[in-house]
């Protein structure tokens, strides 16, 4: 979750005017349900006349209200309303006394009616009835307190509505439309709805075009992150990643993070806004029935905290399944040929089904929980709806609620528990999401095993020759108890070929990967010019070398996009001419095929070259290398694919190309070698042998060995004579 945060405080501004937003919404949203208890109570229940200050009078009226009032509550009156041409008076006064006269007029008015309705004078001391009736100052309060406890608890509720009947009347004495006054409350309540509506849409619809960007922007930077990492690795930390795992953290998980964020932002954020509104907009009903809230939260914190307990750990096996899964694909789909040579289709398909199904089994389990919440949330829901109209239809019945009122009360409740039902909705995310982001900061996070240093030396290699020398090298894997290779020590030279050979595992690969830094050394140093590698920077190393890899890669696109792909428009890899190309792909013996081909330089290769033969992308593996004219060329038995006839003129021209560069060649085959300037011999690990062909046949019996397995008697006779 911490994680997820943090992604959201990187987007900055927008998460901000997001916030913002939805404060403007939930205050819309929660305005709402008072407006609609409004149109309920006072359009429709009291015919639009809202509370007991008339908006015009009568003379007569407004001078009887004024003996049932104090000496100050008369000077307030007469604040509040000023009289007109035809002798009425019409309120002209502000919110505040308007609120004040509210509390006053009520029980004048209440008076007024009874004695109008034929209540006697004397049941009320002090008062005269007739034109002079009045009443001290003093005697008014107790007036009123004695009214107030005969009413006993619905005196507030008799009051309110003996003051809307009373101003009804009023309003008829005056000549006015009481239909007319209702339609104008209707009309201009239900305006003020239909602009918190448009403004609520208006703030919903910016809040989801920014969580979409956010969301969109944060998927962006986090592949770009993982990628820019993943490039950065070096073998060592490629193989403690698997590809199929790297895959589904660069899709899948950002994925699930992504998604997550939107709804953080769409619901999260909104849902305690309009829980805490809610809260204080129930306080102010004033309908006794708050507890009901209480319950209802505590049942579905209930059923939150018991389905995460459920469902947390079966989210967390679930990447690992999907890692699984995505793996076993693989494996089948870029293998289909040899399980289909070897007959494991069946085999394959049980493997594949049981990653399937375990997958399945968990994502059904967490479904099948998570199913649950949906019905239980609904009952809740309407377990609190049915309660609130069983105690507030009771209020009604005693005259201390209203219908309006109640409504409300229902719509503000379930704005409540919605917003524990979106908080739970997400957590239903969050677990899932949660492990996908630790997955992703685990990759970020990841320390690559090489790395540039600070303070490089790229300049001392600005002219660089390209001599190659390995001083007392040793390496072993990362967390290996042996050294795979041990003190080597030797020098390859501009000009000359220095070729590797041995037996199968005798660490051949490993010593062509620690030139170019794919690892870098345990002992000893590599220097190039004098300069150890580990001072220079990974990109100006590689800018010196051209690397041919033991197993050809080609990427989507065409043939000279991948001829040309040593080319970065930089200093150190200028861009390749055509001319350029098309001489890499004559001394690679690529030129005839290629030319057969009816787009030529412009044909499709398909991803991993699969549309090509496995000679023909070993030769434009070489002539990728060859384009790039580099000081240093590294050939990973990269031959192994030609046949000999191809083998011999690409030799042959390959060395009138690189008569000024230093070459590298890993072979299994001596006749790839016969004709190398210096031949190393490893023999698990350590050098068994140096030099020429001839001398290592003399000198050396880990080669003569491997000559004998290759050579023919009168070749070895041949090579021994030299």
């Amino acid at each position: 979750m911490l994680k997820i945060l943090k992604y959201l405080k990187e987007a900055g501004w927008p998460a901000l005017a997001v916030v913002a937003l939805l404060v403007v919404q939930a205050y819309c949203d929660l305005a709402l349900p008072q407006y609609t208890a409004d149109i309920v109570d006072v359009g429709i229940g009291q015919k639009g006349i809202a509370d007991a200050v008339p908006e015009r009078m009568r003379e007569e009226t407004y001078h009887r209200l004024e003996m049932l009032m104090t000496e100050e509550e008369r000077e307030l009156m007469a604040s509040a309303y000023e009289q007109a041409g035809d002798g009425s008076y019409a309120f002209c006064g502000g919110k505040e006394e308007r609120e004040s006269l509210n509390e006053i007029l009520g029980i004048p008015m209440l008076i007024l009616s009874g004695l109008e309705s034929g209540a006697s004078a004397g049941a009320m001391p002090g008062m005269q009835q007739g034109p002079g009736m009045n009443l001290a100052d003093e005697q008014i309060p107790a007036l009123r307190e004695q009214i107030l406890e005969s009413l006993g608890d619905t005196g507030d509720s008799v009051i309110a509505q003996g003051a809307v009947q009373f101003v009804q009347k009023e309003y008829e004495q005056l000549g006015m439309d009481p239909g007319r006054v209702q339609r104008s409350y209707l009309y201009r309540t239900g305006g003020i709805m239909l602009a918190y509506s448009v403004v609520m849409m208006a703030t919903a619809i910016l809040v989801g075009l920014l969580a979409a960007r956010i969301g969109a922007r944060l998927g962006l930077n986090l592949r770009q992150r993982v990628f820019t990492k993943v490039l950065s690795f070096s073998h060592g930390e490629m193989e403690q990643f698997s590809t199929a795992s790297l895959i589904t953290r660069s899709t899948n998980d950002i994925q699930q993070v992504q998604m997550v964020v939107v709804m953080l932002l769409r619901m999260v954020v909104y849902a305690p806004i309009i829980g805490i509104g809610g809260v204080l907009k129930v306080v102010r009903t004033r309908t006794g029935m708050g507890w009901i809230i209480v319950v209802a939260v505590a049942l579905i914190l209930a059923l939150v905290c018991m389905l995460m307990a459920v469902a947390m750990p079966k989210f967390k096996k679930m990447q690992a399944l999907v890692d699984r899964m995505n793996l076993v694909s693989r494996e089948i789909l870029t293998g289909v040929s040899v399980i289909r040579a070897f007959s494991r289709e069946k085999f394959e398909e049980e493997r594949f089904d049981r990653a399937n199904r375990d997958l399945m089994r968990t994502q059904l389990f967490t479904n099948r929980v998570m199913n649950v919440m949906m019905p239980v949330m609904m009952l809740i829901m309407n377990g609190i709806s049915l309660t609130i109209v069983w105690f507030g239809a009771k209020g009604i019945d005693t005259g201390n609620l209203m219908v309006g009122d109640m409504l409300a009360f229902i719509t503000y409740t379930m704005q409540i528990v919605m917003s524990f039902l979106m908080l739970t909705m997400i957590s239903v995310m969050l677990p899932r999401a949660g492990v996908a982001a630790g997955r992703i900061e685990e990759v970020i996070g990841t320390q690559a095993g090489v790395r540039d240093k600070e303070q490089t030396r790229d300049d001392k290699l600005k002219d660089a020759r390209g001599v190659v020398c390995f001083e007392d090298v040793s390496f072993h894997y990362p967390g290996a108890d042996e050294d795979a290779l041990e003190h080597l020590s030797f020098t390859a030279r501009p000009g000359q070929t220095t070729a590797v050979i041995g037996s199968t595992g005798c660490g051949k690969s490993t010593l062509l990967n620690l030139i170019p830094r794919f690892y870098d050394v345990t002992g000893g140093r590599i220097t190039i010019d004098g300069v150890d590698i580990r001072d220079v920077s990974q990109h100006k190393l590689r800018s010196l070398l051209g690397y041919v890899p033991q197993k050809a890669v080609l990427f989507s696109g065409d043939i000279a996009s991948n001829l040309k792909f040593g080319s970065t428009g930089g200093e150190d890899a200028p861009d390749i001419s055509d001319r350029q190309m098309e001489e890499a792909a004559k001394i690679a013996q690529a030129v005839e095929f290629i030319e057969s081909r009816p787009d030529k330089y412009r044909s499709e290769i398909s991803q991993g070259g699969t549309n090509v033969s496995g000679g023909q992308k070993q030769r434009l593996s070489i002539a990728r290398a060859i384009a790039k004219a580099p000081k240093v060329y590294l050939f990973d038995d990269s031959f192994s694919a030609l046949d000999y006839k191809t083998d011999v003129k690409l030799r042959r021209a390959l060395a009138e190309k690189t008569g000024d560069a230093t070459v590298i060649i890993v072979a299994q085959r001596i006749s790839t070698i016969l004709h190398a300037d210096q031949i190393i011999v490893l023999d698990d690990g350590k050098i068994a042998g140096m030099g020429t062909h001839g001398e290592l046949l003399q000198n050396c019996e880990a080669y003569r060995e491997i000559a004998k397995s290759q050579l023919s008697e009168a070749e070895l006779e041949g090579g021994a004579a030299v």
